[in-house]
């Protein structure tokens, strides 16, 4: 089995940011907020965040919120509650929450709720479970929790269980891993993991290893490496994770790194890519162990 090869991994997230004009750079600026969580918690959990300018990531970040209290993907782009979360958490990883009007975000993050207890991810109205976590992720970091209707949230995620134990993104919708991760997290947050069927849950998640070893995100598709963060933290929230075999998942991700280690026109995968790498090579195996 080979090995992470850190360092590597450390140059290539930090080239990212001086390749700007790159086309790949400038069809995909609209995504910068997230590329810049999934890419510095990477580097923090190497022990590398000290590699880049705290000061210039949270002057950039500032200067991306808008008068809402939400905050867009990059400079000149509308405000969504994604890019609004990433913004708190990359925050939140350099200790600099005090630079932002706490009050203001979760106003904006309030005014997202609909009566259902679900969550709209701008003005337009798009109603997803994954803007459910996100608004409760955020107003949790932000210790603003009792500002939204939690019995009304955990009530309209409840709702999109399905049969087989999953979730999906609006009640009747396809149980999907990405999916489940946030539903599972967000009634992580809330106290209401009691109101799952863990065995049940469970059993689908463990399914999605396939005989490379990897994950899928549901039934029937092939493995990918970020179904590796989706399922395996799943799976650990309900305390499922010794279902699956974690020799097995690490030879898989350690496989892909081999393949892919040196592509540059995949940025937003990259990063999912180098934080589940991160994640398992220092986090599992103490998980499991």
């Amino acid at each position: 089995m080979g090995e992470l090869v850190a360092d590597k991994h450390v140059r290539y997230i930090l080239s990212v940011e001086k390749k700007k004009d790159s086309f790949e750079s400038v069809v995909m600026e609209h995504l910068r907020m997230n590329g810049a969580y999934w890419g510095l918690t990477a580097l923090d959990i190497m022990g590398k965040l000290d590699t880049v300018d705290t000061n210039e990531v949270v002057s950039w970040i500032m200067s991306c919120q808008h008068e809402s209290g939400g905050f867009g993907g990059n400079v000149g782009h509308d405000p969504h509650i994604l890019y609004t979360l990433s913004a708190v958490q990359v925050l939140a990883l350099f200790n600099k929450l005090d630079v932002v009007d706490v009050d203001k975000v979760t106003n904006y993050i309030v005014s997202l709720q609909n009566e259902d207890g679900s969550f709209s991810g701008d003005i337009w109205g798009e109603v997803d479970t994954r803007f459910s976590y996100i608004a409760i992720c955020c107003v949790s970091i932000l210790h603003r929790l009792d500002r939204i209707n939690v019995e009304k949230a955990v009530k309209y995620i409840i709702s999109c269980k399905n049969m087989d134990g999953g979730f999906g993104c609006t009640p009747g919708g396809e149980s999907h891993a990405g999916q489940i991760f946030c539903c599972v997290g967000a009634l992580a947050i809330t106290g209401s993991l009691d109101l799952i069927d863990k065995d049940l849950l469970g059993w689908w998640l463990c399914e999605r290893q396939v005989k490379s070893g990897g994950l899928n995100g549901r039934p029937e598709k092939l493995p990918d490496v970020c179904y590796s963060w989706w399922v395996l933290s799943s799976l650990i929230m309900i305390d499922r994770v010794h279902w699956i075999s974690k020799e097995k998942l690490i030879k898989f991700i350690l496989d892909c790194q081999k393949r892919v280690v040196f592509q540059t026109d995949q940025m937003m995968l990259w990063m999912f890519f180098i934080h589940t790498l991160g994640w398992l090579d220092f986090r599992f195996l103490n998980i499991l162990d």
